[in-house]
């Protein structure tokens, strides 16, 4: 059994996570500030089902505070790896938040690495993301694509949380496992991301709000195979960044027609210019997951998307009132 510290545990990944860790027999503690990034109804609702759970503690504290961080662990068992997933997320959002954007996807990283240095922490994962990879990488993208060039504030924050990792690797000889993720999607999931949005705007007859063509794509990955990645990635690698997700590629425009499918109603779409923070493609090259980790996705995008689905009607009480943001 190991005791495991999750930052961003009320969040999309970080939720599932702690809930998976905890049903294979280890202990969690879960830091977050529960900030209004996206509605805080759906942190939570993830957060309820975890509370009650002997093997998990929370804490509601800002990962950049580092006086908090200290208290924290002066108070906590010995923790055997820190799984950084509290992040200020969103491409389009960091072109109106970039202060809060640095502060909590590198100064928060910053104070986790400090973490591990002061409390002998042996193992650190890192969550990043498929958007520093920029506007035109090969596709499938591998993990050598150049990464200097981030299109928004959030990319450049989290290429700054991979850059402090590696430092600490070299200096304090920390094991560190950069996670790149691509598009996650399931069941209460980020409501501000497509996959949430169109579900719930299709079934309440609300408008379909679509940035660009609809030809752009993206790669997607349920969130049960994402957090396996994880579970995988805590072992010792010495310093690596791999890509996990956005293996099984579908456009925008086809992935509204799957939804009205699944769904069982029709989409009244909204079209608006495309937005500069977004990138027109994402596909993960995931052959260095598979080797390294023995990764291998195992749910379709099909079967994924009726779990959220499904989801959604089982929460629809409450779960047609969530703010799924700006455009």
């Amino acid at each position: 059994m190991s005791n495991y510290l999750i930052t961003g545990a009320a969040g999309f990944i970080g939720a599932r996570l702690s809930e998976m860790l905890i049903e294979a027999g280890h202990t969690v503690i879960g830091l977050d500030n529960l900030n209004d990034a996206y509605d805080v109804r759906i942190k939570e609702f993830r957060l309820k089902s975890l509370l009650p759970l002997d093997a998990f503690s929370f804490h509601k504290i800002d990962i950049a505070d580092w006086e908090a961080v200290q208290k924290m662990a002066d108070a906590s068992p010995q923790i055997d790896a820190v799984i950084n997933l509290a992040a200020r997320a969103g491409v389009r959002a960091s072109t109106s938040v970039p202060f809060q954007m640095l502060s909590s996807n590198t100064n928060g990283a910053l104070a986790m690495l400090e973490l591990c240095r002061h409390y002998n922490v042996p193992k650190f994962i890192q969550a990043s993301t498929s958007s520093i990879y920029g506007a035109n990488p090969p596709y499938p993208t591998p993990e050598t694509a150049n990464s200097d060039y981030p299109l928004q504030a959030y990319a450049a924050s989290k290429k700054g949380a991979e850059a402090l990792a590696h430092a600490y690797h070299h200096l304090f000889d920390l094991d560190v496992s950069i996670l790149r993720f691509f598009t996650v999607y399931g069941p209460a999931g980020r409501p501000d991301l497509a996959m949430f949005r169109f579900v719930q705007w299709i079934k309440e007859g609300r408008p379909l709000h679509l940035n660009g063509d609809g030809e752009q794509s993206r790669g997607f990955t349920y969130i049960d195979d994402i957090v396996r990645g994880i579970m995988l990635a805590l072992k010792p690698v010495g310093y690596e960044i791999i890509n996990l997700g956005g293996h099984e590629v579908i456009t925008i425009n086809d992935l509204i027609a799957l939804t009205e499918e699944l769904v069982g109603g029709k989409a009244e779409i909204v079209r608006h210019p495309a937005h500069p923070a977004d990138m027109r493609r994402n596909q993960a090259d995931v052959s260095k997951a598979r080797e390294l980790l023995g990764w291998e996705p195992k749910v379709g995008l099909r079967e994924g998307m009726q779990n959220l689905v499904d989801w959604y009607l089982q929460e629809r009480e409450w779960a047609k009132e969530i703010d799924t943001g700006g455009l």
